[in-house]
């Protein structure tokens, strides 16, 4: 609007101008609006898998290779003067078979060596390579005899060690530990059955074998999920599953030496008292609400997950930005002290070196809680963590807490992949077969245990009609 213009509108009397900067109230509230929405769609199109927790599958690019850091113009690989790292003899108690090798000709004039004993050192060289390999099957005929004395016909039965189907123990447990140890589908199993051992398995067949061995599971899981519950502290997370189509939760509780996995039908608190039940351990997860209903004093909140919240919002502007960026120095500083913590080991000093970070955050969120334009996009976080202060540092106190839930990470990573593959369970029961079959392949991974080796040994019992072997 131009000066005159101006100067018409207010010469045409007081309505005229009332009415001029009533329209001009609607356009700012509109404009305002608009700029309200404009930053929310900025926000979210910010959030990736380093600031939020979404994952780096979903980050714009995710299909592009990305750089991560300049080159150093050096060629992939060893670099000149490396030292190497080659596989080494295997000592002569682990050789299976020894050839030895004499030399006919000199190499230097031609002549004949075949009546000159060896001289010198031996030179080895060992070859690894597989045998044959055939799938056994062992034919079991079960003969008839008559009875001097009455003339019954009786017929022998089946040896307690013998399996009343068609497949072996080992057999059974190898198509298994490929399910869900190698996260093979059920007709990639059977393909490399027939490729391998020659031995033509149907795509339902290998799921039978992997609904009998969840079955034989059961008791396992049940002893799992009590040994979980009585650990001193627990990593917990959870993750979308499918199941025949519609959309469940898969929920992980992991100690040092055991998980236990869960199919259940929602994230919602139920589901994490169910899991949890009555564990007086100490919690660690992320700061989903489902884990509110927990004591903070019985809980540890994930650092990992709060570097992430602070990364966001230092990419930000203004005020947001400060907030996050002071925000990650606290951070950085925690990682610091517990990383010189398990250096060494010395708690007091741990205590020491967090006490001045613990105040600097609280006088952070304090601030940031003040209800100011300058504060709305991260006083809801402030509040957060003011609300649960207490879980922020359990680990600075409790023997056996880390600051972070990396350990359910891990443990779920492999869950996640196997739902990628196999877009989950097709039924209730296949679900109890999977978390059983996955609790059972994660807690062999953490207690360093051959799967398949177990497996075997779930497999020969269930054919004895003797309780399964435990995993913890």
């Amino acid at each position: 609007m131009e000066r005159a213009e101006a100067e018409a509108i207010y010469d045409s009397g007081r309505r005229a101008c009332v009415e001029v900067l009533l329209a001009l109230a609607r356009q700012v509230e509109r404009l305002e609006g608009r700029v309200e929405r404009l930053e929310e769609e900025l926000r979210e199109l910010r959030r990736n898998s380093d600031n939020s927790s979404l994952p780096p599958s979903a980050d714009p690019g995710a299909g592009k290779r990305r750089r991560k850091g300049k080159r150093s113009g050096r060629r992939a690989g060893g670099q000149p003067g490396h030292p190497g790292s080659g596989r080494g003899l295997l000592p002569i108690e682990r050789v299976d078979e020894v050839r030895e090798h004499l030399p006919e000709r000199c190499a230097g004039c031609g002549h004949s060596l075949a009546d000159q004993p060896g001289r010198g050192p031996i030179h080895r060289h060992q070859v690894a390579e597989l045998p044959e390999i055939a799938v056994k099957v062992t034919e079991h005929r079960l003969a008839r005899r008559r009875c001097p004395g009455c003339g019954a016909l009786t017929q022998a039965e089946l040896p307690a060690e013998v399996p009343r189907g068609r497949f072996g123990p080992r057999l059974e447990a190898a198509v298994v530990t490929l399910t869900a140890g190698f996260r093979l589908s059920r007709r990639q199993v059977a393909d490399l059955c027939r490729e391998l051992f020659g031995l033509k398995l149907a795509v339902g067949t290998v799921d039978a074998i992997c609904q009998r061995a969840g079955a034989a599971l059961a008791e396992p899981q049940k002893r799992l999920s009590n040994a979980v519950r009585e650990a001193p502290a627990l990593c917990v997370d959870e993750t979308g599953w499918k199941q025949a189509g519609e959309r469940r939760a898969l929920w992980g509780a992991f100690s040092d030496e055991a998980a236990v996995l869960r199919v259940a039908a929602s994230r919602h608190r139920e589901e994490a008292e169910a899991l949890l039940a009555e564990s007086e351990a100490i919690v660690s997860s992320d700061r989903w609400w489902a884990y509110d209903h927990l004591e903070a004093a019985r809980r540890q909140i994930c650092w990992s997950h709060l570097l992430r919240d602070f990364r966001f919002h230092a990419e930000g502007l203004g005020h947001q930005k400060r907030f996050g960026e002071a925000c990650l120095e606290v951070a950085d500083g925690v990682f610091a002290a517990w990383r010189e913590f398990q250096a060494g080991g010395d708690r007091r000093r741990l205590r020491r070196r967090v006490a001045p970070l613990e105040r600097q955050l609280r006088e952070l969120c304090e601030q940031g809680t003040r209800k100011s334009a300058k504060t709305r996009f991260h006083r809801g976080l402030a509040r957060n963590l003011l609300k649960a202060w207490p879980a922020l540092w359990t680990f600075v106190e409790r023997e056996g807490v880390e600051p972070t839930n990396n350990r359910a990470e891990r443990g779920l990573r492999h869950a996640v992949i196997y739902r990628k593959l196999s877009q989950g369970s097709r039924s209730v029961q296949g679900g109890l077969t999977t978390e059983r079959l996955l609790s059972a392949a994660i807690s062999c991974r953490l207690q360093g245990r051959s799967l398949f080796s177990y497996l075997t040994g779930v497999a020969q019992a269930s054919i004895r009609g003797q309780p399964a072997p435990a995993l913890v």
